[in-house]
């Protein structure tokens, strides 16, 4: 069946019947602000919300009148053969619902962004379908995109047509940046979010720490931005991340910043997301489960266990510029305190160093835990006399955690048993 979209533009129309197939070709009709009148046997009190031009009768030829289109929405098939009639004599457009063969047109799933409508339809194959991609379309585009028509409709009417200015700014509505918490790096442990995000973007940006796992469930035909120590290249500045990805969501895409971990625990995902705001892009963040928390359940040790921890802190020992950072360490002198460090086993020196230098006991318990849920999970336990030696044959990316419920390792359940 070839069709072909139109708007129709102060057009008058007749709707036939008042049953509930005729209440939603009201409401569209309504909230389009198109004129149209009613005739129909009974009249539901509902649809005078939309019109009050309602007649109670049995449909005449007659009461075509002067309308240019009429809708049946009757199920009579009395009066479908009189619209047909009519049709040869007089030069209308009907709609038959539910009888596409018999329409000259079809009502269209609509999307309505003030001045800016979005139609779909399926020529009247399968109205369910257009709904579904009607829903689909509707959660890409934002609400946001009826302030910008509106905006670029006051321009035109003063004269001031800027092509480049409408495109760059409705690009960068239609796009958005996802700040996908990726977890420990089992495929398993992420969000059902995140796995449909990761499954549906245009563009994902790789850190040198996700899982291989994790990048095999990005489909082929996405495209992939290696942001990380990856083949060889240098790890790439976060001004650089932040300047890639505003410049492919300036390009209308849809992206997936994938964070190892929580994205803002010690992940730089506020610093992302912040740019992302100051540049007008949309951005969602998804959360993960860091390996500050994972790490230790899954190598059997509960960081805040009753009988043996009341607090628990979460540090890292490395700042911006590759500096240490040790204003942590008196916490290692609380009693019933667990730490948990971030990288810092390649700071594990200056971590013994300072400790001795405040008297934290060089008996304190201490579990150096590697790769967090892979399959090459690593735990070492020892004591903070030993951490240069526990810490020099770690693999990466590890943690440190310190206090006495590192001896719950021995009692409690461990990944992969």
């Amino acid at each position: 069946m070839t069709t072909l979209p139109i708007i129709l533009h102060n057009k008058k129309i007749l709707l036939l019947g008042a049953s509930n197939v005729a209440l939603q070709k009201a409401l569209v009709l309504h909230r389009n602000k198109i004129e149209f009148e009613v005739i129909a046997k009974e009249i539901d009190e509902r649809i005078k919300e939309f019109t009050q031009k309602l007649t109670c009768k049995e449909f005449e030829p007659s009461d075509v009148a002067d309308y240019e289109i009429v809708v049946d929405a009757t199920g009579d098939k009395k009066v479908s053969d009189m619209l047909l009639k009519i049709k040869k004599e007089k030069n209308i457009l009907i709609n038959i619902v539910d009888i596409p063969e018999l329409c000259d047109f079809f009502f269209a799933s609509l999307l309505e962004y003030g001045d800016l409508k979005i139609a779909v339809s399926s020529g009247g194959a399968s109205p369910t379908i257009t709904q579904v991609v009607r829903d689909k379309i509707k959660e890409i585009v934002p609400k946001e995109i009826a302030l910008l028509t509106e905006e670029k409709r006051v321009e035109r009417e003063n004269g001031i047509i800027n092509k480049e200015d409408a495109r760059l700014k409705t690009k960068q509505l239609l796009s958005k940046v996802y700040l996908v918490g990726c977890g420990t790096g089992d495929v398993e442990l992420l969000t059902l979010k995140a796995y449909r995000i990761i499954q549906s973007v245009d563009v994902v940006f790789i850190d040198h720490l996700i899982a291989d796992e994790i990048i095999d469930i990005i489909p082929k035909e996405t495209k992939r931005v290696f942001v990380g120590k990856q083949k060889g290249f240098h790890s790439v500045k976060q001004e650089e991340i932040n300047r890639l990805l505003l410049e492919y969501a300036q390009e209308g895409y849809t992206i997936a910043r994938l964070k190892s971990g929580d994205p803002y625990i010690f992940g730089r995902g506020s610093e992302e997301a912040i740019s992302m705001v100051e540049n007008g892009i949309r951005v969602e963040v998804i959360p993960g489960i860091s390996s500050a928390i994972a790490g230790p359940l899954l190598s059997g040790i509960a960081p805040t266990a009753r009988g043996y921890a009341t607090n628990l802190s979460i540090v890292s020992a490395h700042l911006a510029g590759n500096r240490v950072n040790l204003e942590w360490i008196p916490l290692l002198k609380y009693e019933n305190h667990t730490v948990v460090v971030l990288m810092g086993v390649s700071r594990a020196k200056e971590i013994k160093k300072c400790a001795a230098n405040i008297g934290v006991s060089m008996d304190k318990d201490v579990a150096i835990i590697s790769n967090a849920s892979r399959v090459d999970q690593s735990v070492a336990i020892g004591k903070l006399s030993k951490l240069e030696e526990l810490c020099k044959d770690a693999m990466r990316p590890a943690l440190i955690v310190f206090g006495d419920v590192v001896n719950l390792h021995n009692v409690l359940p461990k990944y992969g048993e």
